[in-house]
């Protein structure tokens, strides 16, 4: 249960620093073009849970606070940090047919279900 708390709290921050990051970018107007603040979040997501990950590791720091700053921080920030670092992780282990199944299915079914989303709600 403790876990739970931690991840919560973590996921609550980051989804706060991911909006205001997202304003700062892109200002209050529309997003019109490239989607700067989406991408910017997830790349610096992504460069923060390699940080977080190897440091808590490094400095053995407790499960509590790995969950807070990588699932919970950097969940909240972006969920594309965890994807990559799963990524990472297959990489390094030389799973290289789940890695490229994990990459296509994810951005093919993903793609595919926000279309489909859009489509039973009566968007498209």
């Amino acid at each position: 249960m403790k876990e739970i708390v931690y991840v919560f709290l973590g996921g609550g921050l980051g989804s706060v620093f991911r909006f205001l990051l997202h304003l700062f970018i892109n200002g209050r107007g529309p997003v019109s073009g490239f989607p700067w603040s989406t991408f910017v979040i997830n790349v610096l997501g992504c460069l923060l849970i390699g940080v977080f990950h190897t440091l808590s590791a490094r400095f053995h720091l407790s499960a509590e606070t790995r969950l807070f700053l990588t699932m919970g921080l950097c969940g909240g920030f972006t969920t594309f940090s965890t994807f990559s670092n799963e990524n990472l992780f297959l990489l390094r282990e030389g799973m290289y047919f789940a890695l490229a199944s994990y990459l296509v299915l994810s951005i093919l079914l993903g793609i595919l279900a926000v279309w489909a989303g859009a489509f039973l709600a009566g968007k498209i």
